[in-house]
Parts: C-alpha cells; structure tokens; sequence
C-alpha cells in the first residue's frame, strides 16, 4: 500500500519559519527540520537565514555531505507544489559560509587549518634538512 505523498505551496512552508516550526524547501522537497535545528553544526543562524524559504542553493553552495544528506531525508514531509510567482532559491552569503563553518568552496575550514600546518611541517622539515647538510 503506497502511502500518498503532501503536496505543500509556497505558502504553506514560508508559514513555518521560527526555530519552533520550520520548514525547508530543497530541490522541491519540503522538510520540517525544527528537530534539527539546535543540532545544525553552523548554528541555527544560518537555518533561520532560510527558514520557510527555498534553501536549494544555500544547501548546495556549502557542500554538504552525504551524510548530511542523509540526515536531511529524515525530515522530509511532501513536495513543493510551484507556482509561476513563487521566490527563487536564495542564495548563502560570504558571511553565513563562514559563519558555519564551511569555506566557499565546500570543504570545513579544519580542511584548511591540516593543510596549512602540514605544508608549515613539511617547510619545517625540508629546512631542517638543509641545514644538517650544511653542516655535514
């Protein structure tokens, strides 16, 4: 027995966007992701930034995981039935990818800090060598 999947309009998930009831739409999917919020590794900020709004391109231009895609499909609820006069996916501004964590291109900024202090080891090591070849 299949089970009848929602329909939402615009309307209906811009009604939900407090950290209480909040609705999400993703590549016109709808999600209630208020259980998630608190959890959210790039705070609730950057949720409530599109909260009750198409957050498709947010959600991509971060680069999130697998993983958090997996996380994400627990909370789905319906689809989004568009209209012609509905919003476009908003976009994350410079300030809310760093805010969160992420770096523009995708990748955490840990992703960053490792590669720096393994190309400042290796520039350590590669002097140290050097020099004991002076030396010698």
């Amino acid at each position: 027995m299949a089970t009848e999947t929602k329909e939402y309009t615009y309307a209906d998930v811009a009604a939900h966007d407090t950290k209480e009831s909040m609705y999400v739409v993703i590549d016109d999917k709808v999600y209630d992701v208020s259980p998630f919020v608190d959890e959210h590794p790039g705070g609730e900020e950057v949720m409530l930034d599109v909260a009750g709004q198409d957050g498709t391109e947010a959600f991509e231009d971060v680069g999130h995981s697998d993983e958090a895609r997996e996380i994400l499909s627990k909370y789905l609820i319906g689809n989004l039935k568009r209209n012609e006069n509905d919003p476009k996916p908003i976009k994350i501004s410079q300030s809310a990818a760093s805010s969160s964590g992420e770096s523009s291109g995708g990748l955490p900024g840990i992703v960053y800090a490792v590669l720096a202090a393994a190309l400042a080891a290796g520039g350590y090591y590669y002097l140290q060598l050097q020099q004991q070849q002076a030396t010698a």
